[in-house]
């Protein structure tokens, strides 16, 4: 195990962040606000939860639906524990927020939705002004977009430019949806009075009397195109504690506005920062978390406008790391091979389970129902004695700085108890020339079952259908391993010697009825056999020592019927009775 060379500086604390975090189970945070299965709750509600101790970000959707996101999909906060919609949520609507806790080094967890409702609307909005120009604001560029602000309760906008008070030259009334800027099909005109009228609806209607707004714009200019982050990329991880941030340069920008946030919505890294050059030196980010920067370049005429946030995350002491020799990302974390269900035999007192993965430690947990962690070993081998869920965690040491710390891989996994299995019962049906057969066992357990031979093949189904009138030997396997189990079911197909039924339809089975002697004597004790319809015709005479009666008379089939046979035994008894004739 190594370390790549581009790793160049102390991560002893890191590697303390990343053992205390894996330590203690994660749980999925409760809304603080609205709470959960809260009603009547404002649409411009801000929606905040728990911080969870050790998760460095957070994930929001919002949806109508039970993990839906078709109001907000996958929004990353950074370190943020709320978020207000931007355009307010639909009213009367009951909304799913799940949260998802968002880490570098092992997959996210998605918690389960929680939900609230939505109050209804009564009233109209209320009218809005542009915030970007503001109103009377002078010398505005003629590139500018136009910006306002969220109205509570508004379902959409009608936006109206103009060069007058009541013009609409420019953007005759438009309905703009529930958005919140527009950008002009063109520049609007240089050193002109542009008016601008926002007129927020819902369902209930517009809102009343809204003035327009005005502002002026400056000589014409050509403002700068917005720019991109070339290191470290947007989305990049495993970004250096103190990097060197760059840009691409844009030919007309003569400066650079940048802000870095922990999260979408705030700046507390660097804010409003003017730099003149394409690339900046932030000393000591924080391990382990995503950053959020904007940079606006400008010159004399304004600064770009429309420039989207870009984000990078920092690395965590265990990787991955790029390794420039190779061109591959180094990982410390040992790679599970672990299996998600085992299987624990009742036969094997002892019940021990052994580590599958190569590591330099072991631990093993066991979770109770409220996910809290009891640790049962600390070596390569764990003793489990009952069901449930388990924790099982491999590690490997490193040394930096003179100090050796662990890079741990866990996942979770179920124990499941087994045992050989017992056959109680075989339930034998008779048909017309086949059985049937049910098998039932004293005992639990994940089982497999199979006809007359040892090896195979198993099904999952106890049951077996249209197999020969014979006996059979069945056979019950415990997946796991834990043992087998048979039993030869032998089926007596008469009373006394005399068969119950008989199938006479040419395929080679039971198509004569013929009195079989016990087993238990293997005697001839009959002399002879008359059979009748139940009229009481005599229909045959047969011997012992024949094949029997094959259900002809005289030539001909006879229908599927009850008859009756009459037996002379050789103690000159006579033995009555009746058997089934079935095609």
């Amino acid at each position: 195990m190594r370390i790549s060379k581009i790793l160049v500086m102390p991560i002893f604390f890191i590697a303390l962040l990343f053992i205390i975090f894996k330590s203690s189970a994660q749980e999925c945070p409760a809304l603080i606000n609205p709470v959960n299965s809260s009603t009547l709750v404002p649409v411009d509600a801000t929606i905040s939860w728990e911080a969870v101790t050790g998760v460095p970000g957070y994930i929001i959707s919002l949806g109508t639906t039970e993990g839906g996101n078709d109001i907000l999909n996958e929004r990353n906060v950074g370190s943020a524990t709320s978020y207000t919609p931007t355009t307010g949520l639909p009213e009367n609507t009951e909304i799913f927020v799940t949260v998802t806790l968002f880490f570098f080094n092992q997959p996210n967890i998605t918690c389960d939705s929680q939900s609230f409702t939505t109050a209804a609307l009564s009233e109209v909005p209320q009218c809005v002004s542009s915030t970007i120009p503001t109103n009377n604001e002078i010398d505005v560029n003629t590139a500018t977009n136009i910006s306002w602000n969220a109205v509570a309760g508004a379902s959409g906008y009608f936006l109206t430019i103009g060069t007058s008070f009541n013009g609409g030259e420019i953007l005759a009334r438009t309905d703009v949806a529930n958005t919140l800027s527009y950008n002009p099909a063109t520049d609007l005109p240089a050193e002109t009075d542009i008016y601008v009228t926002i007129i927020p609806y819902n369902r209930i209607g517009l809102a009343n009397s809204c003035s327009p707004s005005v502002f002026t714009t400056a000589a014409a200019a050509i403002l700068p195109l917005c720019t991109s982050m070339t290191s470290p990329l947007n989305g990049e991880t495993n970004v250096p504690l103190s990097p060197t941030l760059e840009w691409n340069a844009v030919p007309n920008a003569v400066g650079y506005r940048v802000s870095i946030g922990t999260s979408p919505f705030e700046t507390n890294i660097l804010e409003d920062a003017i730099f003149y050059r394409t690339s900046t030196v932030i000393i000591d980010f924080e391990p382990n978390r995503t950053f959020f920067i904007s940079i606006y370049p400008f010159n004399e005429a304004g600064e770009a406008i429309g420039c989207t946030q870009e984000t990078f995350s920092t690395l965590v002491g265990c990787g991955p790391y790029f390794d420039p020799l190779s061109g591959e990302l180094l990982v410390l974390n040992p790679d599970l091979t672990f299996p998600d269900t085992i299987t624990i035999c009742l036969e094997n007192d002892l019940g021990v389970i052994m580590a599958t993965d190569e590591a330099d430690g072991y631990r093993w947990y066991k979770l109770d129902d409220r996910g809290n962690e009891t640790l049962l070993s600390s070596t390569a081998e764990v003793l489990i004695a009952e069901e449930g869920e388990y924790i099982y965690e491999a590690y490997v040491n490193f040394e930096d700085s003179g100090r050796t710390f662990e890079c741990a891989s866990s996942k979770t996994f179920k124990a499941e108890i087994s045992q050989t299995p017992e056959i109680e019962n075989v339930r034998v049906q008779i048909s017309a020339n086949s059985l049937n057969y049910e098998i039932s066992t004293t005992t639990n357990g994940n089982y497999e079952y199979a006809l007359d031979t040892i090896d195979g093949p198993y099904q999952n189904s106890n049951r077996f259908t249209n197999i020969s009138l014979q006996n059979h030997t069945v056979y019950v396997r415990d997946k796991a391993g834990c043992g087998i189990a048979e039993r030869l079911v032998e089926q007596d197909l008469t009373v006394n010697g005399f068969p119950n039924f008989f199938t006479p339809n040419g395929d080679g089975i039971n198509d004569y009825w013929q009195f079989i002697p016990p087993v238990e004597t293997g005697e001839n004790n009959v002399s002879v056999i008359y059979i009748f319809d139940k009229f009481g015709t005599l229909l045959a005479q047969i011997a012992p020592n024949t094949n029997g009666w094959n259900g002809n008379l005289n030539g001909k089939a006879l229908p599927e019927s009850n008859y009756w046979f009459k037996a002379i035994a050789t103690n000159n008894k006579i033995i009555k009775g009746h058997f089934s004739l079935k095609r």
